[in-house]
């Protein structure tokens, strides 16, 4: 069995609802550290195998495939896949556990993961209408356990 090692880690300032962050999106913030973070690796973008990803509430503008959104962003190489991971609280975790179970198993050398979100900028929804064009069903702040 191979061993897995982290190399480098950042995280993004934490932000509070409305605040200094809410005109920001999940994937363009996790892009912005997936960037800083390669950028001074002494790592090649081109080796690395995918970009694990942690999302709660992934619904919206913030794409389908945040992580693989994040990986675009941050300018890697469009051959890097990405992937997200939705576990509600343990996602970014999740993320990472899953990239070193990948490199102990031997499955890859080099992943990318971590995990993000933005409670503030998750969508509103409805739940479905049981009739067309029906009137007062609920809204639910997020679609977290809706």
């Amino acid at each position: 069995m191979l061993n897995a090692y982290i190399y480098d880690g950042l995280r993004t300032p934490i932000g509070r609802n409305a605040g200094a962050l809410a005109k920001v999106r999940p994937d363009d913030l996790l892009g912005g550290v997936i960037k800083e973070v390669v950028g001074r690796s002494a790592f090649d973008a081109n080796d690395i195998e995918d970009v694990n990803v942690g999302c709660a509430n992934q619904a919206g503008e913030d794409s389908r495939c945040l992580g693989r959104h994040a990986a675009l962003l941050a300018g890697l190489p469009i051959e890097v896949p990405g992937n997200t991971i939705q576990r509600n609280c343990g996602s970014g975790m999740n993320a990472m556990i899953d990239a070193a179970r990948a490199i102990t198993c031997g499955e890859g050398d080099l992943f990318v993961a971590g995990g993000v979100e933005s409670m503030t900028r998750a969508p509103f929804v409805v739940g479905k209408a049981e009739t067309a064009f029906a009137k007062g069903f609920p809204v639910f702040e997020s679609s977290l356990g809706a």
